[in-house]
Parts: structure tokens; sequence; C-alpha cells
């Protein structure tokens, strides 16, 4: 074992990987007075620096690589931000923390951050929820089967929004031609603050969430003609120019006509997969707050 003879304070919630979700959890944990340390790649701005890297053969397995896990602060809760992508990736970042800490600071509650893309498989029923069938050789969700075998936590999250990232900036990237548009049925979103909510939930709640993966969106099914056809004009009228009324509008009317769309949204047989993410929401006693795009 290495434990350093000085290790930094314990905290309530460590963040390995303080990307974009931390913009809103950090925010929260303040609120709600939670004390909290977290990662980047390069150190910056007061957080400690660490790099996860997938175990290889190559990897140095010597006592110098388990120095920057020794470096971080003991925790209650450690929120996994970046994806593992193997069952020997996740064993190796639990094993090497729990090495180089302290025995007196276990039990960890473990949090993976995922993605509920590893439901998208062939065949899949309309209504989908976190214990329907998902693709099981997904290189994620592996390394997610390995973290729940170890009593970890999994949240698989559906499309991240808030802040400085629109939905409706994405407009011209997944609907530039007809047929791009034709294809768009259903879309599950959740905003980073509900995200960084249900973090601070599984946290204070753990006893309910060791061994289980959820999945968690806004409890809205999008369809994508629907917010297509509202955002370009909003983004028209923006612009001060009829661009996307010639396009995409023009096309959403055609689509419907072609496909017999009486009016939007579209059924939800029509929409495909559509996820049911009420569990995690009844679960922990909490609702979305921001919903509707």
């Amino acid at each position: 074992m290495l434990v350093p003879k000085t290790q930094p304070a314990k905290v309530d919630l460590l963040i390995l990987g303080a990307g974009w979700t931390s913009t809103f959890l950090i925010r929260l944990l303040e609120k709600d007075k939670i004390s909290y340390a977290a990662t980047t790649t390069t150190g910056r701005d007061g957080t400690y620096k660490f790099k996860f890297s997938e175990p290889s053969p190559e990897s140095d397995s010597s006592l110098d690589s388990l120095h920057q896990y020794a470096a971080l602060p003991p925790a209650k809760t450690i929120l996994i931000t970046f994806p593992i992508k193997s069952k020997a990736g996740t064993r190796l970042l639990v094993e090497s923390f729990i090495q180089t800490h302290d025995k007196d600071h276990k039990p960890y509650q473990w949090i993976q951050l995922g993605s509920t893309g590893i439901w998208s498989i062939e065949g899949q029923e309309t209504w989908v929820t976190r214990h329907s069938k998902y693709n099981t050789a997904d290189a994620r969700a592996v390394a997610e089967d390995a973290l729940l075998e170890l009593g970890g936590c999994v949240l698989d999250l559906a499309g991240l929004w808030g802040g400085e990232r629109m939905v409706k900036h994405w407009v011209d990237r997944v609907a530039s031609t007809k047929e791009m548009l034709r294809s768009k049925k259903s879309l599950h979103m959740i905003h980073g603050e509900d995200v960084s909510r249900a973090v601070i939930a599984v946290h204070n709640m753990f006893k309910h969430a060791e061994g289980q993966r959820f999945m968690l969106t806004d409890l809205f099914v999008y369809d994508w003609w629907s917010l297509i056809l509202g955002f370009c004009g909003e983004i028209d009228v923006g612009n001060k120019n009829d661009e996307r009324a010639k396009k995409q509008i023009k096309w959403i009317g055609e689509l419907m006509e072609e496909s017999g769309v009486r009016a939007l949204p579209r059924s939800r047989d029509m929409l495909g997969r559509c996820y049911d993410t009420r569990e995690f929401w009844t679960t922990f006693g909490i609702m979305p707050t921001r919903a509707r795009l």
C-alpha cells in the first residue's frame, strides 16, 4: 500500500474530471455546503492534476504510477465524469485509489456518469427503462458493469444541455438536408443543473444507488421535427432573414405530408425509442427543474 504520511483533508465529494458538468455541480455543492475537490488533466484553477489511462501491456505498473492517486484527497463519494472503456480500466481506477488511501476512509461511494446510448440496440422496445436490454458488448457498458459489481452507481445521461450548449445551435448540423431531417425521430435531454442535482441526491442517499444503473432524462420525449420547426422560426427572426424557412421549415411541411403526419409532435409509435426515466426521480424524491428546451 502506498499511503503518503500527509494527504489532503477528506472531502465529501471528489470530482474526477472537472469538465462541463462540474460548472453546474460545483455551484450547487457550494450552495449546499458540501465539501469537494476536483481534478483536471493539467491541474488548472486549483484542481488536482490527474490523468487516467486505460491499462495496457505497456502501462507503467510501478509505484510511480500510483503517485497521482496518492495525491488526491480521500472522499466519501467519488464521481467519475470521463468514460472508461474496459472492465480492467474500472478495476484499475478503483483499486489504485483504495490502495493509496488509508483503509479507515472506506467504504467509498462510486458514481460513474455514462450515456443512454447503450440502450440504442436493434429491436429495442418502444418504451425503454433502465431494466430494458442494452448493448452488453459496448465498451462503456462493460466498464460500467464492472463498477456495479463493485457496488458503485452508474448514471447514464441523455443529451446534455445548458449554458452555451443549446439544442437550437445544432439545427444546421443535424438537419442540413431533407434526408437527414427525415431520419430524426425522438430526442431525450437533461440539463446540467439537473444532472448535478441527481449526483447530489445519490451522494446523500447512496443506499438507494449501490450497485444500480439509472437512466436520466428530463422526463420529456421530444420530437425533432417539432423542435426544429420552432427553432428555425426563432433563428430566422433573430437573423432577419428567411434562410431556414426555405429549407428546414419547408422540408418539415413536405415530410409531414409524405408521412401522413397530421400534427406535431408525432405519435410515440412514429418517434420510435422513448425513454421512461421516472424510476430515478421517484427513488430519490426529486424532479427535474429544467425541462422544456
